[in-house]
């Protein structure tokens, strides 16, 4: 089978929106072993869109295409198709009805507006969205004038937004792939990375690439992170035997290294879950990056069963009066010095009562540097009930960049001390 995905909105275009929904769509076509011929994006015009469909159907068995089914005049996504293809346009008398009920149950007046939500094409299977006001279709068309060699092309019709995208996908994309698959698909083991480089890990990875190749290895690199991906196709058998011995080989290479295998975490994901495991609690003193790792930290839901809190202290003052920073280590030193360093990260432990502390001091740019000093020095610190220790990083990139590469680093190095060390009270 061979698809293609089609994202419409004006919107998308510009620089104000994403378009995720491709990614999420073109994740479950590999997992069925659907090979993605074409992927584009639309305007929110009815001339563009027909004609991006009617050259999707001669590429294509399965066109999906997200956006384009709400109330408003530019949701032209059902007149499009029905353009495209010389199909009929109906409006739907249940789907008018259950839109009033979904608008009472809010205690609201449906505009009039909405009816266009009930239009279905010639010939769709209606596909319920029960988180959303938009359902989608699914929509046969049949015979010569689709492709050369007579095959037929479904077209998906789902809404753009994707909490409402995810769900049809569970309830009616992947049913229906699983129906049509003969067990061939792809499957993708993912290994996180924090605190080295690109070529550090391709350096490590030589030896499994000489007994077994580089195929279905890959390595992205993100600021102070590493995605190192095994991808198998085939039969599950075939996908089975692949991953196995790869896995293996990736795990004696670089296992060490990694810490997450689940693409979904992030690194204070697992490092939260680790304190929370342990029962002890971290806390953060924090000079260049501004919070940003607290920030980080109580992105997680339940970040308080790890996380205390935290100070910002940007100013030399504050480093003094709330962390007791010696104020003539910061003369003598510098505020960016190792000796402030690890009294912002003893202070804080000491202050906030808690298990672990990390601080920040650096010059994240882009001005304030020195020869001594350039933009981009960093220290940072972790102290903890068997000592504190500082790290000092030059690191490179614009302001953002600097901050990020960071934060990644001292939890990475916090996430080692906690996996390292005995268990509390063992």
């Amino acid at each position: 089978m061979k698809a293609a995905i089609l994202a419409i909105g004006s919107e998308l275009l510009g620089t104000e929106r994403l378009d995720t929904n491709s990614l999420r769509l073109t994740k479950v076509l590999e997992r069925y072993g659907v090979e993605l011929v074409g992927k584009s994006v639309r305007p929110d015009d009815e001339t563009a869109i027909a004609d991006e469909l009617r050259r999707f159907a001669q590429e294509a068995d399965l066109v999906l295409i997200t956006g384009g089914l709400g109330p408003t005049a530019d949701d032209i996504t059902r007149q499009s198709l029905a353009r495209a293809f010389s199909l009929g346009l109906e409006r739907n008398d249940d789907l008018v009805e259950a839109l009033r009920e979904r608008f009472r149950r809010f205690g609201r007046e449906m505009a009039e507006v909405n009816l266009q939500q009930a239009d279905v094409i010639e010939g769709a299977t209606i596909l319920a969205n029960p988180l959303g006001s938009a359902v989608g279709q699914r929509v046969p068309v049949q015979g010569d004038s689709v492709r050369s060699d007579s095959g037929d092309a479904t077209f998906f019709l789902f809404p753009g937004v994707p909490r409402e995208l995810e769900g049809m996908i569970s309830d009616h994309l992947e049913p229906w792939l699983a129906e049509r698959s003969d067990g061939s698909g792809s499957e993708t083991i993912v290994f996180k990375i924090a605190g080295y480089g690109e070529s550090e890990i391709e350096q490590q990875l030589q030896p499994l690439y000489d007994e077994h190749g580089r195929d279905g290895i890959t390595i992205l690199a993100s600021p102070g992170e590493i995605r190192l991906m095994i991808t198998a196709r085939g039969t599950a058998d075939e996908r089975r035997r692949f991953l196995e011995i790869r896995e293996a080989s990736v795990r004696e290479a670089v296992g060490h290294f990694v810490f997450t295998e689940n693409a979904d975490d992030t690194l204070e994901t697992v490092v939260l879950r680790e304190l929370k495991r342990r029962g002890e609690m971290v806390a953060t003193a924090e000079s260049c990056t501004g919070g940003l790792v607290a920030e980080r930290l109580t992105r997680v839901a339940g970040s308080s069963s790890g996380f205390a809190g935290g100070v910002v202290t940007y100013s030399n003052e504050l480093k003094t009066q709330l962390l007791g920073v010696p104020a003539e280590a910061i003369v003598e030193n510098g505020a960016v010095s190792e000796i402030v360093a690890r009294a912002m990260a003893v202070g804080a432990r000491e202050r906030l009562g808690t298990d672990y502390a990390i601080s920040i001091t650096g010059i994240a740019g882009p001005g304030g540097g020195s020869e001594e000093k350039p933009v981009g020095t960093v220290y940072m610190a972790l102290s903890g009930p068997d000592g504190t220790e500082v790290f000092h990083k030059v690191f490179h990139g614009d302001r953002h960049g600097i901050r990020w590469r960071t934060s990644q680093h001292v939890l990475e190095e916090l996430r080692r001390r906690l996996v390292t060390k005995p268990d509390s009270g063992a």
